[in-house]
């Protein structure tokens, strides 16, 4: 039988640890985990990069990263393999943010169900990593470009920035994705006014490369020009010597990061 001061002193241990805000997966570098969520009955995998416990805090910021059309599939890997993925790895030891990497099935888009599936994916790590609700971003790549603007339109309280990269809103050359494109403007008489008129009060850095002939820089022109009349803060980045890879210079202006984790819902 435990005597009256080892009964306290038990109970005081699992008090610290109940009250510790630091998950006991926060190691000294930051690292993938892998995870699944379950949304109407279907079960779905993704990633979680999970920082070191001495970078971002307590509550670190939280950032959804939507992929592009290259990365489609169902090994919860491809994901990791351009863009944020590679810039992770090469910052581990201090990237300060929680980032949640769902994974688009082969043959889809950023569309119907898919943005409700990252958006319970990225719940779910917030709760269990204790993630700051104040500092959630969302940014994307080429068709995660385009699920960037689909997914912050539908949740636009969700988050307090937004990053899209080589996005835009009507569908690209290529017939093979004739169906991308933001939906939740595509029936609007102009789709950038009403896209603006709806993100006016969203933080917004878009990045694009000029010489990109896979998703041309013109949508993502018209969708700048919308928010600044809008009266949007939004900025513009494009990449003079850039093809349709502007997310690998996107990500490595050092400058992002500082703009970003300083944007914090009111």
């Amino acid at each position: 039988m435990k005597t009256a001061p080892a009964i306290l002193f038990a109970l005081l241990s699992l008090l610290a640890t109940a009250c510790s805000t630091v998950s006991p997966l926060r190691g000294t570098s930051g690292r993938f985990v892998p995870r699944e969520i379950v949304v109407n009955g279907a079960s779905h995998r993704y990633q979680v990069f999970v920082p070191a416990k001495d970078a971002g805090g307590d509550h670190p910021p939280v950032i959804l990263f939507l992929h592009g059309a290259g990365e489609r599939g169902g090994d919860n890997r491809a994901q990791l393999s351009a863009g944020l993925g590679p810039y992770l790895r090469a910052h581990a030891n201090d990237f300060p943010a929680i980032v949640v990497l769902p994974q688009v099935p082969a043959g889809e888009f950023w569309l119907d169900a898919n943005p409700r599936i990252a958006l319970a994916a990225l719940d779910a790590a917030s709760r269990e990593f204790r993630g700051d609700p104040k500092r959630t971003y969302l940014t994307g790549l080429s068709m995660g470009g385009y699920g960037t603007w689909e997914t912050a339109l539908a949740n636009p309280r969700k988050f307090a920035a937004l990053v899209p990269i080589c996005g835009a809103i009507e569908p690209p050359p290529n017939p093979e994705y004739a169906r991308l494109r933001v939906a939740g403007v595509a029936d609007a008489p102009d789709p950038y006014a009403a896209l603006a008129a709806r993100l006016r009060d969203k933080p917004i850095w878009m990045f694009h490369g000029a010489r990109d002939d896979v998703v041309p820089p013109g949508d993502d022109r018209k969708i700048f020009a919308a928010l600044k009349a809008a009266g949007a803060d939004v900025r513009y980045t494009e990449f003079p010597d850039a093809n349709h890879n502007a997310w690998d210079p996107a990500y490595n202006t050092p400058e992002l990061w500082v703009w970003l984790f300083a944007q914090k819902l009111r």
